[in-house]
């Protein structure tokens, strides 16, 4: 098992918090997280998957004498997002014995898709999110980074044999994940459409959004298509970027950009063989692109908000991080070991005023380019992004 960064932050929030919302993606490896933790915990777990029939209904039939059964154990519920209408329930079990560490939630959906609840535990919860494994997790257990970038961070698919192993691997996922988990999470599309959608938005990875121009590919309203990828949102698989745009006197571009979050997702998406293919292939760009962004978003601080950075003139960043109304450091990402940047990448730091700004690349040694820019490799970046106090440590 690859050591997670979160694993020794879980016992200090249920040592305060009464119960503990853990989300992402399926097959990321929340369960075994959660399991590999039962020997540092004073009290004995009990865990319930709600995707087990004998489970399903054990909740099912009498959810609060079975419950309070168990008052003496952390009991953790796999597959929350089944029975929302557990949520009232726990809130008042929670307010009749409020110590910590009494419930471990995990979920397939973020924290928005399950307060479609009419009870959102708020108060009583705090919610994490348990990311595909992250570079620096990878790092740690000495995978490199072409085999990372290319498999992606989900767990059977990052340790797979080979690279047709790993190509079924994603097929299985992908085919579960379009004919039945979206759909239970409330996404009435056909599996078709899905398809469908999905292989069309890798076309537009790292681009801003028009939901009206893809909605017209697709035959359905630029709504409905909008309202599709609020759900693959919420189930982890894409990401909108939001742009910055405060400043009123410039003509700047408002529409957020698309990333997959998981390169390897992406990949098998374009119907990618392995790393050769990938870096001899159009999207190469777009996609180291988002895996980088996926990297520094994944271990950024809460207070820390990331955005893009775009005007009409041509002014454009990849990435920039604000905290409260200080935009912090700015990145430009680059596939190549030799990058430069671009007039438009010095109008975009004039006008955010930041004074740390980076070109990422995969491999480069770190140098100053000139009095602006510092180039690095992603591996070496963090060593600068410490001193700003933007990590979670």
């Amino acid at each position: 098992m690859i050591q997670r960064a979160l694993i020794s932050e879980i016992p200090r929030l249920l040592s305060y918090f009464p119960a503990l919302g853990l989300v992402g993606p399926r097959q990321v490896g929340k369960t075994t997280l959660v399991k590999s933790l039962s020997e540092q915990f004073t009290k004995p777990i009990l865990y319930l998957d709600l995707e087990n029939l004998n489970d399903y209904t054990l909740l099912e039939n009498d959810p609060q004498w079975f419950l309070e059964q168990h008052s003496d154990k952390i009991v953790v519920i796999d597959e929350v997002q089944r029975m929302l209408s557990l949520f009232p329930l726990l809130r008042s079990l929670i307010d009749q014995n409020p110590e910590g560490g009494r419930f471990i939630l995990l979920g397939s959906a973020s924290p928005a898709l399950l307060a479609q609840s009419s009870e959102t535990l708020a108060g009583r919860i705090v919610y994490r999110e348990l990311t595909p494994i992250r570079r620096d997790e990878a790092q740690t257990a000495q995978i490199g980074l072409e085999s990372h970038w290319f498999r992606g961070g989900f767990p059977k698919a990052l340790l797979a044999p080979d690279e047709t192993l790993w190509y079924d691997w994603q097929e299985a996922f992908m085919k579960t994940y379009v004919e039945s988990d979206l759909r239970l999470l409330g996404l009435k599309a056909s599996p078709i459409v899905l398809q469908k959608l999905l292989r069309m938005l890798t076309t537009v990875q790292g681009s801003t959004l028009n939901y009206a121009n893809l909605g017209n590919s697709m035959g359905i309203s630029g709504n409905t298509l909008q309202g599709y990828i609020d759900y693959l949102e919420h189930s982890f698989v894409v990401r909108r970027l939001a742009p910055y745009f405060v400043n009123v006197g410039k003509r700047l571009v408002k529409s957020p950009k698309l990333y997959f979050r998981d390169s390897g997702m992406l990949h098998y998406l374009v119907n990618l063989s392995d790393y050769d293919s990938l870096i001899s292939n159009v999207i190469a760009g777009h996609s180291w692109e988002g895996y980088v962004i996926e990297q520094i978003i994944g271990r950024l601080s809460g207070n820390i908000q990331p955005y893009y950075y775009r005007t009409q003139n041509g002014a454009e960043i990849d990435l920039c991080l604000l905290r409260g109304n200080e935009m912090i450091a700015s990145f430009e990402i680059k596939l190549s070991n030799n990058p430069s940047s671009s007039k438009g990448n010095t109008e975009a730091i004039q006008d955010l005023k930041t004074e740390h700004n980076f070109i990422v690349t995969p491999s480069s040694k770190s140098y100053k380019a000139n009095l602006h820019w510092q180039v690095c490799s992603l591996d070496a970046l963090w060593e600068y992004l410490r001193p700003l106090k933007v990590l979670k440590e």
